[in-house]
């Protein structure tokens, strides 16, 4: 469908008139908790996410876009596209730097190590343009820091989700940070990090809600055992962590193979250990009432429609039910433990046209008014400072433009007004 610059003005106008005021008393509603299949908020009410990720866990290791405008403008879309929440992304690296205070954590030596050369002073002068409150040596935790603070202060509710360890573009097999023990993931360094960020944002930020543990676990060869039972311990004791540090925080609990499916968890499966490997003959039970956090558990799964399924609703939301929806549905017989569902991943090429080229976006607004979960699109960034991808040539791009980002470019206007219409307003509409 083709579009006239005069009636997109027409709609782009329309969004930013009809979108709703920033919710100022959005921390009033905090601490958020959780009550069987529902998340619960500070007055006994149901509250359901309707977040986009905004990405800062890739190489640069702050939030995506400053070069391009100001932190106060970025922050503005979220409660102009009637979002309530954002999905906020960091590499455990940061925190290490941090905690070693590391020379290279300044935005001129984070820019300018992942950039080198002129193309990276123009990114750095562009951001200390856009943000003038920064100078070359503000480090990254300051630059979070100050998001954070405009996230809160124009009331949108923080979710933070650890993506990587070391900070690079999410996720391939073997990429070193997929897995417990793979090469840049170590685990200590891991619930470190994880409960420094938890208690950080408590003390920094008023709208902050929770924590994402870890981002699509995924197979490994060179790691501990890829099974459920060392799932079961590390993720645990990464809550315990979390919970200790900042008790008030819902935990976002991933599954396996890229967080597909976490069913295990619902049914109350015996979780195993692996034949021939160090966690052999070793079982665990995953009982949320063993857990001083038990309710502040929240599941989150990822959907994507990489094979271009032209699958029916009916066929579609029955698959995905088995990957773990289960936990959502009380008169499920097999369901042995309720717990909110948040679909903490899902989006696709914004070009106007894909929407209605399978059947994924429909099905995905019917799922979610039929189990009423919350979810957070993949993702806000209209481009990235730089993308770095082993399996790629050449395997890092500079300025690499987000096809799939809600805004354009140059984050200065939305990148598809009419596939905004068909899917996000619509996954909104499905939570109202």
């Amino acid at each position: 469908m083709l579009i006239s610059n005069l009636n997109l003005g027409l709609l782009l106008a329309a969004v930013a008139s009809a979108a709703p005021a920033p919710n100022l008393r959005a921390a009033s509603v905090l601490p958020l908790s959780t009550k069987g299949h529902n998340i619960i908020d500070a007055n006994g009410d149901v509250f359901h996410f309707k977040s986009s990720n905004w990405p800062g866990h890739q190489e640069i290791m702050i939030p995506e876009g400053l070069q391009h405008s100001s932190i106060k403008d970025i922050v503005a879309w979220f409660p102009k596209l009637g979002l309530n929440s954002v999905r906020f992304t960091f590499a455990i690296e940061m925190i290490d730097d941090h905690l070693a205070n590391s020379p290279n954590q300044t935005l001129e030596r984070s820019v300018l190590n992942a950039i080198p050369g002129a193309n990276g002073t123009k990114v750095l002068d562009q951001i200390l343009e856009k943000n003038p409150q920064f100078t070359k040596n503000t480090t990254r935790l300051q630059v979070w820091n100050a998001v954070g603070k405009e996230l809160s202060s124009q009331g949108v509710i923080i979710h933070l989700d650890n993506h990587v360890s070391k900070a690079f573009w999410c996720c391939g097999d073997d990429d070193g940070n997929g897995w417990f023990g793979e090469e840049y993931f170590n685990v200590d360094n891991w619930q470190r990090g994880l409960a420094f960020m938890a208690k950080f944002a408590k003390e920094n930020w008023p709208t902050f809600s929770s924590i994402g543990l870890r981002n699509e676990l995924r197979p490994a060869k060179v790691s501990e055992p890829v099974d459920w039972y060392t799932w079961y311990v590390h993720m645990t004791a990464a809550a315990d962590a979390v919970h200790e540090a900042n008790p008030d925080a819902l935990i976002f609990f991933s599954g396996l193979s890229y967080d597909t499916y976490i069913d295990p968890i619902p049914l109350g499966k015996t979780l195993n250990g692996t034949a021939g490997k160090s966690t052999a003959n070793k079982t665990a039970n995953f009982v949320p009432s063993d857990f001083s956090w038990k309710d502040k558990i929240v599941l989150e799964i990822h959907k994507y429609d990489f094979e271009a399924t032209q699958d029916d609703c009916a066929t579609f939301k029955s698959n995905w039910y088995q990957k773990g929806f289960q936990s959502v549905n009380p008169n499920d017989k097999a369901t042995k433990y309720l717990f909110p569902m948040v679909i903490s991943e899902w989006g696709f090429i914004q070009n106007g046209t894909y929407w209605n080229q399978t059947t994924y976006a429909k099905c995905l607004v019917e799922m979610v008014k039929e189990y009423q979960v919350s979810w957070q699109h993949w993702e806000m960034s209209g481009s990235f400072y730089l993308q770095t991808r082993p399996n790629r040539t050449p395997n890092t791009l500079v300025g690499l433009d987000e096809a799939w980002g809600l805004l354009n470019y140059d984050w200065s206007s939305i990148r598809s007004p009419i596939t905004l219409e068909n899917s996000l307003y619509k996954m909104i509409d499905a939570l109202s």
